[in-house]
């Protein structure tokens, strides 16, 4: 009796359709990938078999047939810290069900700004056939790795290479949309802090700041905006000279560097948003619970990651896809500033 019900759930394989229709697995193994030489009429008896006994070739066998892997893989940065987490995280999330939607399974693949070597390895040993990387830099050697070797990828960010394909958030018109608003609220002296020049996102994001002021029609002082300040000592340091150059509002180029800034005025004694205002690039967990609560920029980061897997999917099978694509945001205002 359990033999029988074992027996009865046991999947058909290549072999087992080869054996049953009297042909070849490489003859079955064409009709499934509908790539070599065979006839028409064997294709079809092939087909029928495999609708009749509800076959589903595993992937491996799948793979070779067609010569693919079925794996695409994710490149996340090995020095990410945790606040970074929620990003990759929903992002990656975005990616996987894209991906298991299409038959595909994802590959992490961690690398660091020194070392490729996992990423080397992954195509050395020919696990995927596409590669998304998470984080775009002025200098890429992963871009530059994945170029040399001609495999199909796509950067989750963007870039100034404009043969590379991308899919980022819109930033840039984000950004200049929250500064603008602050600016046509009253504000003259808003400053920015922000993180490392290395990463593209941050001169983006510098860039709508910039374009804000410029749309406003005034005068853009640079002595209020601090870059690289990587550390809570360096956003210390530029808080404090804000303070003194009696800065109205400060933008914060993510939500790491807003939270520091909201720790200082706190011990300053400086009210927000009542003597300054403070917004933030970037919305995430990390300043939920902030009193008050912060103005920022939402993204939809599981959008943006299903949509990068879906670009990489279609340049895998050889469609035309958009160098670039850009999705929207939206602008949280909430009670960090006077907003009318």
């Amino acid at each position: 009796m359990m033999e029988t019900l074992c027996n009865h759930h046991k999947k058909i394989t290549i072999a087992d359709v080869a054996d049953a229709l009297n042909v070849s697995k490489t003859t079955v193994s064409r009709a499934i990938s509908g790539k070599g030489r065979i006839s028409e009429d064997t294709r079809q008896r092939v087909l029928s078999y495999i609708k009749e006994n509800d076959f589903k070739p595993n992937v491996i066998a799948k793979g070779l047939a067609q010569q693919k892997t079925y794996n695409i893989a994710l490149v996340i940065p090995g020095d990410c810290n945790l606040v970074d987490m929620p990003f990759f995280q929903n992002s990656m999330q975005g990616i996987c069900e894209e991906a298991s939607a299409n038959d595909y399974d994802v590959m992490l693949v961690t690398t660091t700004g020194s070392s490729s070597a996992n990423l080397e390895r992954m195509i050395a040993n020919d696990k995927a056939d596409g590669v998304i990387l998470s984080r775009s830099l002025i200098k890429d050697r992963n871009v530059s790795l994945l170029k040399a070797q001609s495999i199909p990828f796509v950067l989750m960010g963007t870039s100034r290479d404009t043969k590379i394909l991308q899919v980022d958030n819109d930033h840039r018109a984000g950004c200049c949309e929250l500064v603008g608003r602050m600016l046509g609220e009253g504000l003259i002296r808003v400053g920015l802090i922000g993180g490392s020049k290395n990463y593209v996102v941050n001169r983006t994001r510098r860039q709508g700041y910039e374009d804000a002021f410029q749309n406003a029609g005034m005068r853009l002082e640079t002595a209020l905006i601090f870059e690289d300040c990587d550390t809570p000592d360096k956003i210390r340091a530029a808080v404090e000279v804000l303070i003194q150059k009696n800065v109205q509002g400060i933008v914060c180029m993510d939500d790491v560097v807003c939270s520091v800034v909201l720790q200082i005025l706190a011990e300053r004694g400086i009210s927000v948003p009542q003597q300054i205002q403070v917004a933030s690039f970037y919305d995430s967990t990390l300043l939920k619970n902030n009193k008050p609560a912060v103005t920022s920029l939402l993204f939809d980061d599981k959008a943006l990651g299903a949509l990068t897997c879906s670009v990489l999917l279609r340049c895998i099978r050889g469609e035309t896809v958009g160098a670039r694509t850009l999705l929207g945001y939206e602008l949280v205002i909430r009670e960090s500033t006077l907003f009318h």
